[in-house]
């Protein structure tokens, strides 16, 4: 008997390089692995794109979807159709905030990440040489309930600062889609509304702390501290160059394999529930909720972590201008 297929339904390439480069590799060594019929699809940023992605998925025989959703809205119709024909579903990264939820959900402690990126910019702000710091705060997109987790977590640490008045917040703006180049002429506003005088920016991912770094270079006004997530290759790149401060590595290979692990089995009618070490309310019901933990890098741990996990490799980072920047015996 056909024991159906996994349909893995990733939301864009625009945002961040991780859904391409990343997880697709993973879910892919991983099915191959199982031996399993599987299909990777991508919406390129278009909500109707995905349920149009899944409606075919299921037509064509998946008893399994792994949901990246591009907005909850979105998400909780692909959820609720997949429901009415048995088929399973796992939030996979961003919760589904939305609607009945999903069977599982698989991602990390998105408020330790926002929490990470405060904790770690928290002492070199106050080692900054002035008397009152201007922050700005870049958060990810309104419809991704992640950047509300990430958010949460580094106004933990930012909000008191701003309350005892240790730190100035000079201005907060949320990133429509995580659209790289609206954050850069948002931010270019930002500059120019405040002179320039912008020493710590807490962005909620490498891709919008790369449109700071543009800004800065493009305005001629040196580097500031500066915050990131996903541990990217353009992200480490800045890092090793100065220009960003952090990132949070999420080991996405640990990521892809539960999830794909939580996939075969329910796709083989096993159960799930020991996968899961937590739930999470999404505002209708408990999920089980399997959490994984994330790191902070800087420069002085990039070896150690993401090289040393195979996440990222020497070459990829030491390409070009960046060359420079790296260790000689690598």
């Amino acid at each position: 008997m056909d024991q159906g297929s996994i349909a893995v339904l990733l939301p864009d390439s625009a945002t961040s390089a991780r859904w391409e480069n990343d997880d697709r590799r993973y879910f892919e060594e991983n099915f191959e692995a199982a031996e399993v019929a599987y299909t990777i699809l991508n919406a390129e940023g278009d909500a109707r794109t995905q349920q149009t992605q899944a409606e075919q998925a299921i037509t064509n025989g998946a008893k399994v979807i792994l949901l990246v959703n591009l907005d909850s809205g979105s998400g909780a119709a692909i959820i609720a159709q997949a429901r009415d024909v048995g088929v399973k579903v796992i939030d996979y990264d961003r919760l589904t905030i939305e609607g009945p939820g999903a069977d599982l959900y698989v991602s990390f402690d998105n408020v330790s990440v926002g929490r990470l990126m405060g904790e770690t910019l928290e002492p070199m702000i106050d080692a900054l040489d002035v008397e009152i710091p201007n922050i700005v705060l870049l958060n990810g997109s309104p419809t991704d309930n992640n950047a509300t987790l990430f958010a949460e977590g580094y106004k933990s640490v930012a909000n008191p600062r701003f309350e005892a008045g240790d730190w100035e917040k000079i201005d907060e703006q949320a990133i429509p889609d995580w659209d790289n180049q609206q954050a850069l002429v948002i931010y270019e506003q930002i500059l120019v509304a405040n002179a320039g005088q912008v020493d710590a920016v807490f962005a909620a991912n490498d891709g919008l702390a790369n449109s700071v770094v543009a800004a800065m270079k493009n305005q001629k006004l040196g580097t500031i501290l500066v915050s990131g997530q996903d541990a990217t290759v353009g992200g480490i790149q800045n890092i090793l160059a100065g220009d960003q401060t952090m990132t949070v590595y999420k080991p996405i290979k640990l990521e892809a394999q539960a999830a794909a692990d939580a996939a075969i089995r329910m796709l083989v009618g096993e159960e799930t529930s020991t996968l899961a070490s937590d739930t999470i309310n999404n505002g209708q019901r408990d999920i089980p909720f399997a959490k994984l933990v994330p790191i902070a890098v800087t420069a002085d741990n990039v070896a150690e972590t993401v090289i040393a996990d195979g996440f990222r490799n020497w070459d990829e980072i030491c390409a070009g201008d960046y060359e420079v920047y790296c260790p000689t015996d690598r």
